[in-house]
């Protein structure tokens, strides 16, 4: 109903015109949803506020906007008698044909009445960011899906999108790596294929331990970063090595979640850290401290009441986070050759990072890298936890796996399907139950994370996202399902719908939920909380299926069962493009 309410608004700002000229500056309908369906559609609470300035009753005011609004016949084609409630709220009901026509519109418009922006400057999103020769973890899930989400989201409105994966390629961590892998594999260097580093994490840890353990191997590490960073041929095909492998793995998770991300790790900026620190003195805010070039922050004191610095090189000469990420956000913001020319700069990250970005961001601000129209966001997010309220781990006390994970829930999912067929006597064959675990258990560790609000922790459990009734991805691909059914069952949802025509309370319902669609992904697209559309798909199935069990669909005659077909479909559309936006897909039997 975004356009429709948009019309309205319009409609409303003029009539207080008409009414009270002499306020002008203070006319704002506060236009919004009716909190009720008894309220009707639209409630306008701008009466309210002009009491004080216009010493007059709300109520007497509501009753002068009330009668302009009657006198505009572009009004009155759109909208019911209007009523005042309350101290002075203006109650607003759409004409019924008006929202049969909104339906009508948006059966054959695969944007489902959502309007397109036309924007030449990139949104970035940065989201997963892995680290090489880490294995991702449970840690990475929720910026992995809520980095997409969010990228879906704004490349359907017409964004283009650049999905950034901030791979940790670099640092102080790579000399213990490469020193570890040239002693312990070094006919990996000459070579092709010599030797599968097989799993990282085993040798990340061998490597960490010999470091922690050996002083002399400490020594060399600290001395092979310098020949890394110096652009040594041999220590910089040992690394090249040890990022590919990291790729390789990285890549199976983001195949089998269907996740688009271009690399561009932290090694990419490491030729413009320099001109970070001569950007930040052009700018008169690089202060040396105790040995170290920093920014000190405004309005961030420590515990000793002092500014809290940003450090962008260290005492030693090395850089780090800080200065990568400055470099970063100089880059996307920047246009030509040298930049992304990016105008809204999206960070997926977990909240521990919230400081680190506060200062980051402000340190951006103040040196004047971000444009006057740039947006510079942190979507941070909480913890997944396991059922005891503590931070999700093996029995053993080791991080989970994603592939772990993820293969849990499909096996997961299968036996569900496998306990249902025979309690349902359904005899299916072994390739459709392994597409159906594999979409099912997918899906619901997907909608599990996103129908959370991503700031909060969230408590992990395989028997409530997996669950076919409740706020679950099995409850939402059952719709979907039902729906299929109903085509199977001889109703064409592709027929024509004609001049659509309701009557029952049940179907009024449905078409007012189906037409919130657009203002939600329009909410998710500058909110960045995918959970608003897990929570409005959810209310869509749940409307539709009240819908459908008391209401005749196939048994309708005329232009009752072309209606009710038509909405049919416009719900299931809308349920597969919503969930597509979320990353899930969708079944046509399960």
């Amino acid at each position: 109903m975004l356009r429709i309410a948009q019309a309205l608004d319009t409609q409303l700002r003029e009539a207080m015109q008409r009414a009270f000229p002499e306020v002008d500056a203070l006319l704002d309908p506060q236009l919004a949803p009716a909190s009720k369906p008894e309220f009707g559609d639209f409630q306008a609470n701008g009466a309210l506020p002009l009491a004080k300035p216009l010493k007059q009753a709300p109520r007497q005011i509501a009753g002068a906007i009330v009668e302009a609004l009657q006198a505009d016949p572009a009004f009155t084609a759109l909208c019911l008698e209007p009523q005042i409630a309350g101290p002075g709220f203006i109650n607003l009901t759409i004409r019924p044909e008006c929202l049969a026509a909104e339906v009508s519109a948006r059966l054959g418009d695969p944007r489902l009445g959502v309007p397109e922006v036309h924007n030449d400057s990139a949104v970035v999103v940065d989201f997963s960011s892995p680290n090489i020769a880490k294995e991702m973890h449970v840690g990475h899930l929720r910026s992995t899906i809520i980095g997409d989400s969010l990228a879906r989201v704004l490349e359907f409105r017409g964004h283009r999108v650049l999905r950034l994966n901030h791979v940790g390629d670099w640092g102080t961590q790579f000399g213990m790596l490469i020193t570890h892998l040239k002693q312990v594999a070094p006919e990996t260097l000459n070579t092709a294929d010599a030797v599968d580093l097989g799993d990282l994490v085993a040798f990340y840890r061998e490597a960490k331990k010999r470091f922690d353990e050996d002083e002399a191997f400490q020594t060399t590490s600290r001395e092979e970063v310098v020949k890394l960073q110096g652009g040594d041929p041999v220590s910089l095909k040992a690394w090249g090595l040890l990022c590919d492998q990291s790729r390789r793995e990285f890549q199976k998770i983001y195949d089998r979640l269907d996740i688009r991300l271009s690399e561009r790790g932290e090694s990419f900026y490491n030729p413009y850290l320099a001109s970070v620190l001569s950007g930040l003195k052009e700018a008169v805010l690089l202060v040396t401290d105790d040995g170290a070039e920093c920014v000190f922050l405004e309005g961030v004191n420590g515990k000793d009441g002092k500014p809290l610095p940003v450090i962008v090189r260290k005492s030693d000469g090395g850089f780090n986070y800080a200065t990568t990420d400055l470099a970063a956000i100089r880059y996307r913001f920047a246009g030509g050759s040298d930049g992304d020319g990016a105008r809204r700069v999206i960070y997926v990250t977990d909240a521990g990072q919230a400081n680190h970005f506060a200062g980051v961001f402000q340190v951006a601000k103040r040196a004047n890298w971000i444009p006057e129209d740039g947006r510079l966001e942190h979507v941070p997010f909480g913890l997944v936890q396991g059922e005891d309220g503590k931070k999700l781990k093996t029995r053993s006390g080791d991080t989970v796996r994603l592939r772990d994970l993820l293969d849990e829930a499909v096996e997961r999912a299968e036996a569900d399907l496998r306990r249902r067929l025979q309690e349902e006597e359904r005899h299916e064959d072994e390739p459709f139950i392994r597409h159906v675990a594999s979409t099912v258990g997918l899906a619901a560790v997907k909608y599990a994370d996103l129908s959370q609000n991503r700031i909060t922790n969230y408590q992990f459990s395989f028997d409530r996202m997996l669950a076919l009734q409740g706020n679950t991805a099995p409850y939402l691909l059952y719709a979907v399902v039902r729906i299929a059914g109903i085509a199977r069952k001889g109703g064409d949802l592709e027929a024509e719908a004609g001049m659509l025509q309701f009557s029952e309370p049940q179907e009024w319902a449905l078409v007012r939920e189906l037409l919130k669609f657009d203002a939600v992904i329009a909410e998710v697209e500058e909110e960045l909380l995918p959970n608003r559309l897990c929570s409005y798909l959810f209310e869509l199935s749940q409307v539709f299926n009240r819908f459908y069990d008391q209401v005749p669909v196939l048994k309708a005659e005329g232009k009752s069962l072309s209606s009710r077909l038509a909405l049919c479909r416009l719900t299931a559309d809308t349920l597969k493009v919503g969930l597509g936006l979320l990353g899930i897909a969708t079944l046509e039997r399960m």
